[in-house]
């Protein structure tokens, strides 16, 4: 392993805090960037950094949209490879809330970018979305499709970042891979998620939404599997021919969706109780179905998710009930 340590951004983040886990279990020197916002439950934030920083990570709290700041903080570090996560997430927070996405996911990105070229960071993985396909109707989800019409505002930051890597990957040599994450899932995961909104609800016998009337089909992807892929490609950065561009594209999914009334099936009895259902029409910014095609990731890596649907709602119930036992919830 290289003596220089990693960069994570959004360490106290839901995939972050997955990701620095193990990588701290692997050995791997880390360092962390967290702003700890509020854009949900900051004590979930701080429960999930506590474990973090008594396994060895370093966490340092600044807003990486803050352009001086973060100059400031590469110019003192040297990192051997950077795994960008941190981001403003949420689909339907983009209608109230835009230019949350445009600091969050365009100025820190671009903050981000800079600091890898300048210190020239080995290798750059960053998060992109599912999203990023927006009204496409071929299933299942190719990169080699066009990516070309966003109906989220979320969808069309992340598209955008894939293109400023490129960018950056063709004019300084930067060696950039973007993941497309396909609807992640699992034990410490955000409040505004599906899979705790439904969890919530259900406990405290409160209806739940389903959009489009409930046909809706989702690839869900639990998080064991993001961070499996994320470590696989760490030491794995794009090689390319001359007068290409050190940058590659992968999809990350279960390559597998279920239908949204299946998903609350399997929450309802892993809660040992029934939900009541309120049918909704299509919002805008929705999607009705996604399917990732993972064949190049499988290809590059030799790994694609596979961890089913039930057993990962297993987990991420008994994880759910225990921490709100927890917190006295």
């Amino acid at each position: 392993m290289s003596p220089r340590p990693l960069l994570v951004t959004g360490c106290a983040g839901f995939i972050g805090f997955h990701l620095c886990q193990r990588l701290l279990r692997d050995g791997y020197s880390v360092i962390g960037v967290d702003n700890l916002n509020e854009y949900y439950d900051v004590q979930l934030k701080r429960d999930r950094l506590a474990q973090l920083q008594e396994a060895g990570l370093e966490c340092v709290h600044f807003d990486l949209a803050d352009r001086h700041k973060s100059a400031e903080f590469f110019a003192q570090r040297a990192f051997s490879r950077v795994v960008h996560l941190a981001a403003q997430a949420g689909v339907r927070y983009s209608k109230t809330h835009p230019h949350a996405y445009t600091s969050s996911n365009l100025e820190g990105f671009l903050n981000i970018l800079e600091g890898c070229r300048h210190q020239e960071v080995g290798h750059l993985i960053y998060a992109s979305s599912s999203s990023v396909y927006g009204a496409n109707q071929k299933l299942p989800f190719s990169t080699n499709d066009k990516a070309d019409r966003p109906v989220s505002l979320y969808g069309a930051t992340k598209r955008a970042n894939e293109l400023m890597a490129h960018s950056y990957s063709w004019m300084y040599q930067l060696p950039t891979t973007g993941l497309r994450f396909f609807t992640v899932y699992g034990p410490w995961g955000r409040p505004d998620m599906a899979l705790y909104i439904f969890a919530k609800a259900i406990l405290e016998e409160r209806p739940i939404e389903l959009f489009n009337f409930g046909k809706m089909r989702r690839d869900f992807t639990y998080v064991d599997d993001i961070v499996e892929g994320v470590v696989r490609l760490l030491d794995r950065p794009p090689v390319t021919a001359e007068q290409e561009a050190p940058a590659n594209l992968f999809n990350i999914g279960n390559h597998s969706p279920v239908d949204l009334t299946f998903f609350v099936q399997l929450i309802e009895k892993n809660l040992g109780k029934k939900a009541v259902i309120e049918l909704k029409a299509l919002q805008t910014g929705d999607v009705v179905e996604t399917f990732a095609d993972t064949s190049d990731l499988e290809a590059y890596v030799g790994f694609r998710p596979d961890t089913p649907l039930e057993r990962g709602i297993q987990r991420s119930m008994e994880w759910y009930l225990d921490y709100r036992r927890q917190r006295g919830m």
